[in-house]
């Protein structure tokens, strides 16, 4: 059985957080795509052209350990508007998202661009200050110094870009279910996403 969870949202809006614990709950394999971006943005900054970058990416690549600093996110949301590099990305993703026994990813543009057809959708949000805030002090627990007006500017910018960029914005698929996560616990979240793909899921 193939059963596909399109889960999209903007940065630190918990959709990560939600995925693995919905993919844990179903038993279906996860992926974050933002790695591939991230993957691919740290070969940028490591001197790689993007789509050369994004046309030999490896399952390997998503593993390196730099992946969650500021400066990879920054350099992924940049690699993201190009268009070979989405094109290239593509493949991948539509792939993992059919194997068998089900799959959830989670991106920007899952729902309405890779995996429009996905059986589950859902889009992850919160208010910009809640994002950040959320942001500021996990950055803080790694020892970051940024400052918490850094971080909302941070996050704003990302927004904009990511809302804006000609090639899959990111927004909500017409089908997809609302989740605010700005005054929701952790574990609320999560029990209503599974809620909501219990719902779909084939008697």
């Amino acid at each position: 059985m193939s059963f596909t969870v399109a889960i999209d949202g903007p940065a630190a809006a918990g959709k990560g957080t939600i995925s693995k614990a919905v993919a844990a709950h179903f038993g279906f394999a996860h992926l974050d795509t933002g790695l591939l971006y991230r993957a691919v943005g740290a070969k940028v900054l490591a001197g790689t052209e993007a789509i050369v970058a994004a046309g030999a990416l490896t399952a390997e690549d998503l593993e390196a350990d730099n992946l969650r600093t500021p400066e990879v996110a920054q350099a992924a949301s940049k690699v993201a508007v190009i268009a070979e590099v989405r094109a290239a990305l593509v493949a991948f993703q539509q792939t993992f998202a059919r194997r068998s026994g089900g799959a959830v990813l989670d991106g920007r543009d899952i729902g309405t661009v890779i995996c429009p057809d996905a059986e589950a959708k859902l889009f992850v949000t919160a208010s910009a200050e809640v994002r950040a805030e959320r942001r500021y002090l996990e950055l803080a627990a790694k020892g970051h110094n940024d400052t918490r007006e850094e971080v909302l500017a941070d996050v704003k910018a990302r927004d904009e870009r990511d809302m804006n960029r000609a090639e899959a914005p990111l927004k909500a698929a017409d089908d997809a279910i609302l989740i605010d996560t700005s005054d929701l616990s952790i574990e609320g979240a999560v029990a209503r996403a599974v809620a909501e793909i219990e719902a779909r899921l084939p008697a």
